[in-house]
């Protein structure tokens, strides 16, 4: 017998026996129910038989036959009710415990999350794709058929979706795309670091959506609850379904906030802040404005993170400031780092080093924020070095900057795309989602193993756009990526490295070396970053204009 929990009171089992309870009851359990029908197999007990010794060992029992592959609307709500009146926790079971899984996921659906009811079947071994829809109907079955269906829908509004969109209309401009996202706003995200640095206003870094998506391009604006890859079908929140020929996943990545104990309570107060929020990337520069002395941390999560650069740019702008204002030998520097390195691609770390020195930093690696406390100023690090016992420190700070951990967003983890890591699963030259081939996708939720940045997504744009339309002419993949990402790192103002590399570390140099040498700070970097950038984002990138993004053609041996 195994047993197979799916949340604190209810677990579910395949076909169990009168010789089992006495287990069952040894294992906490107060109540079982049966959702098999008596007789469906030669060898199985009846209800009267295991309701016996159950009541024997002090076990409630309920019968709810249901008839496999057929759970009616109110087969689940009976079950929920029996779930309520039982004493809990309940062990319920059918043939293979399927029925019982999906009866608790379609008595929940009114009052828990879809993917949290996805995620909690799915790590105990059951597959509720079949009744997806009707979790995303409240537990009911639908009724509206009248689908809306798009040539290419894309899944997400950010930087790769309007991309990808514009790259796909300026190719065929007669396509019909939709985009699926419910924001209002659209955030240009690489410019938060300068406004932690005192150098953009937040309103530089925002536009209205609708102002974005690009002509002729339909916008839906809704949540997505759930894929049905096998039928072609995006769920939207409410059980609306949105057909597609191809499909675009790109909705970005998931700021694990809460995964810290404490952090969401003290976040922006206390001395607590994060460049990863726009509403919070003020509060950074007003708090390095403020300080005069103590200790500021600057944190760096577990990867994969979106911009892996950006918890260091904010302590180099931070040092700098300090630096020029004549306090910066009164204030101690700690960068506490979840990884082994300062930096991914080690030829930019010797430039990196010596500004690490200059602003006197320690660097703590292989350091992870899991606790903090704000009242009290105070932090706690796991410490996980190689080959040693986790060992659990405490810091105390005046100022502390937060990279929150990151995961791929609760709908994708659960669904059929994803890998066991939660990504969706492509092929990292063309793209192309790996099991369903009218499937592709970009940005920072696939799993390609490149780093995850606007720049990057620039570069995807125009490739998964070239692919598609090949696909669209019976034709394969034309275009690959090459794991093309960019960092800028701020190092001081008016100086950046600007680092460019590709899959394995590989550098990808996008200018002469006599005009940028990305090893070395610049100042042709910065204006770069301050000037060009922002407009290239806005006018060009989002705009289906391909500066120095054209795929690279696929190359045939």
């Amino acid at each position: 017998m195994e047993i197979k929990k799916i949340t604190p009171g209810l677990s579910v089992a395949a076909q169990i026996t009168a010789a089992d309870m006495a287990a069952i009851k040894e294992a906490g359990f107060r109540s079982v129910i049966c959702n098999r029908p008596d007789g469906e197999g030669a060898d199985q007990p009846t209800f009267d038989e295991l309701a016996k010794a159950a009541k024997k060992v002090g076990l409630e029992a309920a019968y709810l036959p249901i008839e496999s592959g057929k759970v009616g609307d109110e087969d689940a709500e009976g079950f929920g009710a029996a779930l309520s009146a039982l004493p809990g926790p309940t062990l319920a079971f059918c043939r293979t415990g399927t029925r019982s899984a999906t009866l608790w996921s379609l008595s929940q659906a009114k009052t828990v999350e879809l993917s949290d009811i996805l995620a909690a079947t799915k790590a105990a071994g059951y597959d509720m794709a079949g009744v997806v829809r009707r979790i995303a109907n409240g537990g009911k079955t639908p009724t509206d058929t009248g689908d809306a269906s798009f040539e290419v829908v894309i899944v997400g509004a950010g930087a790769g979706g309007i991309a990808a969109a514009a790259s796909l209309k300026a190719r065929k401009p007669g396509l019909e795309i939709a985009i699926i996202d419910p924001a209002d706003i659209h955030y240009y995200q690489p410019g938060w670091t300068m406004v932690g640095g005192g150098i953009f206003e937040p309103s530089d870094t925002s536009r209205t959506m609708g102002s974005l998506i690009p002509s002729g391009v339909h916008w839906i604006k809704s949540a997505v609850a759930a894929f049905e890859p096998d039928n072609n079908a995006v769920i939207l929140d409410g059980c609306r379904v949105v057909k597609y020929k191809r499909l675009i996943v790109c909705p970005g990545i998931k700021l694990d906030w809460h995964k810290i104990d404490g952090l969401v309570d003290t976040l922006g107060q206390n001395g607590v802040t994060s460049n990863y929020r726009y509403d919070l990337a003020r509060y950074t520069w007003e708090l390095v404005q403020g300080m005069k002395e103590g200790r500021a941390i600057f944190t760096q999560p577990p990867m994969p993170i979106k911009c892996a650069g950006a918890p260091q740019k904010a302590m180099y702008l931070s040092g700098d400031a300090w630096f020029r204002r004549g306090v910066l030998k009164d204030i101690d520097i700690q960068f506490n780092n979840a990884g082994g390195v300062l930096f991914g691609a080690k030829d930019y770390v010797p430039a990196l080093m010596e500004y690490v020195k200059k602003y006197d930093a320690t660097l703590n690696f292989f350091h992870n924020l899991v606790a903090v406390d704000g009242p009290a100023k105070k932090a706690w690090f796991d410490v996980a070095k190689p080959d040693t016992p986790v060992e659990r420190v405490e810091m105390e700070f005046d100022m502390m900057h937060v990279c929150p951990p990151q995961t791929a967003p609760d709908f994708i983890r659960v669904s059929p795309l994803a890998d066991a890591a939660g990504w969706v699963d492509v092929d990292q030259a063309t793209l192309r989602h790996k099991t369903y081939d009218n499937i592709w996708s970009l940005g920072d939720v696939m799993n390609a193993p490149n780093a995850k940045t606007a720049a990057a997504a620039r570069i995807q744009a125009p490739i998964v756009a070239e692919n598609i339309v090949a696909d669209m002419r019976g034709g394969s993949p034309v275009a690959q990526y090459n794991g093309y990402g960019s960092c800028p790192l701020t190092v001081e103002r008016g100086k950046i490295v600007l680092a460019e590399f590709g899959y394995g570390g590989t550098l990808l140099p996008s200018f002469p070396k006599a005009l940028i040498d990305g090893t070395k700070p610049s100042r042709a970097a910065w204006f770069l970053k301050e000037k060009m950038l922002p407009p290239i984002y806005w006018k060009a990138m989002l705009k289906g204009r391909e500066w120095m993004a054209k795929p690279e053609k696929v190359t045939v041996k």
